[in-house]
């Protein structure tokens, strides 16, 4: 499945949310982003759609388990890359801006090689 970079960042951010509290709101999403509601409303419903976020009863966002699989594989990304341009002497700031970009359009074979290069440089 490939979704557009705003439906990865929109996974991320539930996933981050669900990982400080079950509740997570369409209001939440937007605060964290800095998204309209109605923005919100459209990417979620695309989430929905997709089958990657379901809402519960209490009108919560819940992560389907192919949600939370693909949205662990992008936070995977940023925490990677964030860590590997950190280590060649690029500011904490700097980093996560550049590696919120770059973790949607870097092949997987190319994220598997900084891995490894990292597993083996003891990063």
């Amino acid at each position: 499945m490939a979704l557009q970079e705003s439906g990865e960042m929109y996974l991320e951010t539930i996933y981050l949310l669900s990982k400080k509290s079950d509740a997570v709101r369409g209001i939440d999403v937007g605060d964290y982003m800095g998204y309209s509601y109605p923005s919100v409303s459209r990417g979620l419903g695309v989430l929905r759609d997709e089958g990657l976020v379901r809402k519960d009863k209490d009108g919560y966002f819940i992560l389907t388990e192919a949600g939370r699989i693909l949205a662990e594989r992008i936070y995977e990304r940023h925490t990677v890359l964030t860590k590997m341009l950190v280590n060649i002497g690029v500011d904490e700031e700097t980093a996560a801006e550049d590696a919120c970009r770059m973790e949607h359009y870097i092949s997987d074979k190319t994220f598997e090689a900084i891995k490894e290069h990292m597993k083996q440089h003891g990063n």
